[in-house]
């Protein structure tokens, strides 16, 4: 592949959904060329990349749109050959092999490199992510929720006695491009369906991020019959009348003046998908009644911000490139 563009980028997994998304938003970059990288050989189960990749291709950064398992395998062969590497799946978003193994039912194989990953959503890390040579980009549901909820925990908004319910629906393309039952067209169309009741791999992400307890946070997670976008509806009173709907504003305001990525609606106003659909943009909104009882909606592109957008951001980052460019 030929190009003027000054810096290149690997994609591995660039036939998934989040990886052919990546190959979309690279292609229309200034200074980042895309470079397509087989994982397997045709047999399909030998690995096609190795030490020499990083060198044979001239690559500054390695996106890894690729199970946790394929990312603890080739996260440390990129590290080692010089190149930095933004993680889309889940392998590095802990700090512990016991949380990995609880929630993702299987060992860790790449412990060492767990203190050294930065949690990719730029808005609370950005300083960190310049500094890394490994960025775990966070989950499409946790980015979200965390976007919603952590200005406000940590402006002592929320009764937390009473907990945070998060009812969250997101469209087909996130369960990934492999074939399955339960999201062919037969099962998903003209259908609505719950999974992972409490129990879903995201939700320590928003624990660890929003500074939650687990008994203090409800998640359901939702399966709507269209192709991109989530949308999470959050429900939660107030901790005291001073957290008015005026002081809901002025909390999102300080947190998110100068994001160029969040937007915040006046009160009482509420983003549908089609505002965020194939843009890198959050839009949460809220209403609240006189009795503290509150509800935000967040809104993004799950292959956008939930994805290989918000993993472009953070290349963007750790290259010294200005944030939005190609976004």
């Amino acid at each position: 592949m030929s190009s003027n563009k000054a810096l290149r980028a690997g994609i591995v997994g660039f036939r998934g959904y989040s990886g052919a998304e990546l190959v979309h938003i690279l292609n229309r970059h200034r200074s980042v060329a895309p470079v397509s990288l087989e994982h397997r050989t045709d047999g399909g189960s030998a690995p096609a990349l190795g030490p020499n990749t990083v060198k044979d291709h001239g690559l500054d950064v390695v996106f890894l749109a690729t199970p946790p398992e394929a990312s603890m395998e080739l996260a440390p062969i990129f590290l080692a050959s010089g190149a930095k590497v933004v993680d889309l799946s889940g392998a590095f978003r802990f700090k512990s092999v016991e949380d990995y193994k609880r929630w993702y039912k299987e060992e860790h194989a790449a412990a060492d490199l767990l203190p050294e990953a930065a949690y990719g959503l730029p808005e609370f890390y950005r300083d960190r992510i310049k500094r890394a040579r490994l960025v775990s980009n966070p989950g499409c549901y946790p980015t979200a929720a965390n976007l919603a909820i952590r200005p406000l925990i940590e402006a002592g908004a929320v009764n937390l006695a009473a907990g945070i319910i998060c009812d969250a629906k997101s469209g087909v393309s996130g369960a990934g491009r492999k074939a399955s039952l339960k999201t062919s067209f037969c099962e998903v169309t003209e259908n609505f369906s719950a999974y992972s009741i409490l129990d879903h791999r995201h939700v320590p992400e928003v624990l660890q991020h929003s500074d939650l307890a687990e008994a203090q946070f409800s998640f359901t997670a939702q399966l709507i019959p269209i192709d991109r976008g989530i949308l999470e509806t959050i429900y939660f009173r107030a901790a005291s009348p001073n957290f008015n709907q005026d002081a809901l504003v002025q909390i999102y305001a300080a947190a998110y003046a100068n994001e160029r990525f969040v937007r915040v609606l006046p009160p009482g106003q509420v983003p549908d998908l089609h505002a965020v659909r194939r843009t890198n943009n959050c839009e949460i909104g809220f209403t609240q009644q006189p009795d503290g009882r509150t509800v935000v909606v967040s809104a993004i592109d799950n292959l956008v911000k939930g994805a290989a957008g918000q993993a472009i951001q953070n290349m963007n980052l750790i290259l010294g490139l200005p944030e939005e460019e190609g976004l």
